[in-house]
């Protein structure tokens, strides 16, 4: 079976939106999706690379026509979000525990809790009470979560993920890998739909 991973940051509401649209799109394709969590701050760093926000301070016509460009991608596919007033913010904590989650039957939902508390609620995710209180809501092993976010294994397997992902060639987030083929960004899914009908 074909697998798509998908790589992401909380921080990124690019990631958000292709979260809400690619489970759709591998089910319709019966493509196993895989989730992998990367620190987004370390793959710029890596790869010289930079968030929208810097790299296009200086051209707001761009700044506002990508803004444009999400409103139209959440009319399109009746996306509920709102745009973070904490952004940007330190994921590295819920980045860890999206390591922990890897594997177990909650995953999902605690993939939904942390994307849905930073780009519909708002949530300041890089606050303790607030991750306390997002995975209370959920009904997620808060206890066992919290003190993964804290384990120097967890910790690294972060950074080895991230690591791997750029020797792939990844730069920024969201990524998705169809075998080794890159797929970067929600304006790449049309290609990705074309390459998974096998007439790329």
């Amino acid at each position: 079976m074909q697998e798509i991973e998908f790589l992401y940051d909380f921080v990124s509401n690019n990631s958000y939106l292709v979260h809400q649209v690619l489970p759709g799109i591998a089910a319709q394709h019966g493509v196993k999706l895989r989730y992998t969590p990367v620190f987004l701050g370390a793959v710029f760093k890596a790869t010289g690379n930079a968030p929208p926000f810097v790299t296009f301070r200086d051209v707001p016509a761009k700044l506002a026509y990508q803004t444009k460009e999400i409103e139209r991608f959440i009319a399109r596919h009746d996306i509920r979000y709102h745009m973070s007033p904490h952004f940007p913010l330190n994921t590295l904590p819920v980045l860890r525990g999206a390591i922990y989650a890897r594997g177990q039957p909650w995953e999902a939902d605690y993939i939904d809790a942390i994307f849905n508390a930073m780009w519909i609620h708002g949530q300041q995710i890089d606050r303790p009470e607030v991750i306390e209180d997002i995975l209370t809501e959920a009904g997620l092993p808060k206890a066992r979560i919290l003190a993964a976010m804290e384990d120097p294994e967890i910790k690294a397997k972060l950074t080895e993920t991230t690591d791997q992902a750029v020797a792939r060639g990844v730069f920024g987030a969201p990524s998705m890998l169809l075998g080794e083929e890159l797929f970067f960004g929600k304006d790449s899914l049309p290609d990705l739909v074309y390459a998974l009908t096998g007439q790329a």
